[in-house]
């Protein structure tokens, strides 16, 4: 299929678990991110942009089927994307563009799956099954204690660096001052120190490099959507020097927070409060000892895709490509009393989304406040690269039209994000099985529902209480706007979501006219109704 578009490639940017307001252009006063600032001036700068689960494996599953989590299954993370779901790869091959990754996935394959229908993972099939769909010019997903991402241990080892997991040994600790420290980087006290690395042979300057690499490789072939997707500033919270003491207390946010979320909390809230990882962030020590590293992580992101900009236009790249640069979840860093993300207030579940359209018909500059989701991305790649997004596989929907200044007139009025807390500590502490963890949050323009299964919702009113530290779940005040939002969640599960295998233009054409032209003549008395009937037509 020939791509008429005006569009040639896209570069898909994405960081783990960079918060939306730790950037400049989203108002953080302390942190100068001039790089990612430029590229919201000449795009779209989306500011109600929400993940379908705040954790790393069910939100990029989302993001590369365009489906919600209810959908495809991968409700956790380590819960494999099943076999059968149609990914970016399945969308995009057909219009000639080669889907290509550098980076990281979280994709668990469904082994059991490929060996049920004989499909090998050595194959060319198996192995894009197992990448999400993606060609893999570079995996590496960082955070695995036991050996991890063997190419970018073996560019350490080349480099002269010594141990017997070099991601962690090296890129991710520090050197201790006594004897009796590590200097591991899954340690939070160690945060605020360089990492063993060289600043150059760190993981965000690497993985910029390897997207260099991946460009010489095409030598200036076009039609490719490169995931560039970024580790960093996911945990360990570990970064090189010059970049770990670049931020002091006057550019830190204080935490958002108050002792009244503490008092009486939502039961599910309070299991959450109770977490090791919450437990420590609600330290002041240990937030402003990792504050300095995250903050820097970001500006080294922010440098690194200035020379990723710059690339891209001497290679004459930059008017012929579609840029994203998102997130896959955000980070409590101790607001509400939380550490990780897995819950729903806005640091954990709202991400930036910036997305640069290169035609002349885009708006530039431009801020958005429409609800977006993270599966919209999906349809919003094949439409820009010249596709007709497949809506009876997607549930997001394209933001070509908002890039071009016009929202749809039917552009959706909630948003939805869902998390299965199973595999949390919360579900020992609240005493519940496997099927009763589940947390489905519903916002709209001004309120925030969380539904849980088996407990009541929490409510917030994010015009007057945009903290989100007042939970009106219990308030009889506003009993219809918790049913209205809870009613949004029912309707939204009834949806038909697996007729994925007839498309709505064919189920158009599934009517009575079609029955007659196939010779199925339902319900006629005589010849003569047959006969009135095509003359209708």
């Amino acid at each position: 299929m020939e791509n008429t578009s005006g569009i040639s490639n896209v570069l898909y940017i994405m960081c783990d678990q960079l918060r939306f307001d730790y950037l400049s252009c989203y108002s953080h006063e302390g942190l100068e991110t001039p790089n990612i600032d430029a590229l919201a001036s000449e795009g779209t700068k989306f500011t109600r942009a929400y993940v379908q689960s705040p954790v790393c494996g069910p939100s990029r599953m989302s993001s590369y089927t365009g489906r919600y989590p209810l959908s495809h299954g991968s409700l956790q993370n380590g819960y494999p994307l099943r076999v059968g779901e149609k990914t970016l790869g399945d969308h995009l091959r057909p219009l000639g563009i080669d889907p290509v990754l550098v980076g990281k996935t979280h994709m668990r394959a469904d082994l059991e799956g490929m060996e049920r229908l004989g499909i090998a993972p050595d194959s060319i099939i198996g192995a894009r099954i197992s990448e999400c769909g993606f060609d893999v010019f570079e995996r590496d997903d960082g955070l695995h204690y036991g050996g991890s991402d063997p190419a970018y241990n073996a560019y350490l080892a080349g480099k002269g660096y010594v141990g017997e997991n070099l991601w962690h040994d090296a890129a991710n600790s520090v050197e201790g001052t006594t004897s009796e420290e590590t200097g591991s980087g899954w340690f939070l006290k160690y945060s605020n120190r360089p990492a063993r690395v060289d600043e150059a042979d760190s993981e965000t300057p690497y993985l910029t490099r390897r997207f260099l690499d991946f460009l010489d490789d095409r030598d200036g072939r076009d039609g490719w959507l490169c995931h560039l997707s970024f580790i960093k500033p996911h945990w360990p919270y570990i970064v090189p020097d010059p970049y770990h003491d670049m931020y002091g207390p006057d550019s830190w946010k204080p935490p958002v927070r108050s002792q009244a979320e503490r008092e009486n909390p939502h039961p599910v809230y309070s299991a959450y409060m109770k977490h090791r990882v919450s437990e420590t962030f609600s330290n002041d020590t240990a937030r402003e000892t990792v504050l300095p590293a995250y903050m820097g992580l970001i500006k080294q992101i922010d440098d690194q895709m200035g020379i990723l900009f710059e690339e891209l236009k001497s290679r004459g790249l930059w008017d012929k490509t579609l840029i994203v640069f998102t997130s896959d979840h955000g980070d409590y860093l101790g607001d509400h009393w939380l550490g990780e993300k897995d819950f729903f207030h806005e640091p954990s579940v709202k991400v930036p989304l910036i997305i640069r359209d290169p035609r002349a018909s885009a708006v530039r500059g431009q801020s958005c406040d429409q609800l977006v989701e993270a599966i919209d991305l999906a349809p919003t790649f094949v439409d820009a690269l010249g596709g007709t997004p497949a809506y009876n596989w997607f549930e997001g929907q394209s933001l070509m039209p908002i890039l071009e200044g016009e929202t749809p007139d039917d552009w959706r009025q909630v948003t939805f994000s869902e998390y299965d807390y199973s595999g949390q500590p919360a579900r020992d502490e609240l005493g519940l099985g496997l099927t009763k963890c589940k947390i489905v949050m519903a916002c709209d323009q001004r309120w925030k529902l969380l539904y849980f299964e088996g407990f009541r919702p929490m409510l917030f009113d994010l015009e007057a209480d945009p903290n989100e530290l007042s939970d009106l779940g219990e308030d009889p005040r506003f009993e219809a706007e918790r049913s209205r939002l809870t009613e949004a969640i029912f309707a939204w599960s009834r949806r038909e979501r697996q007729r994925v295998t007839v498309s709505d233009q064919d189920v158009r054409e599934m009517n009575d006219a079609a029955n007659v032209d196939q010779g199925a003549l339902i319900g006629f008395w005589d010849e003569d109704q047959l006969a009135e009937f095509n003359e209708r037509r």
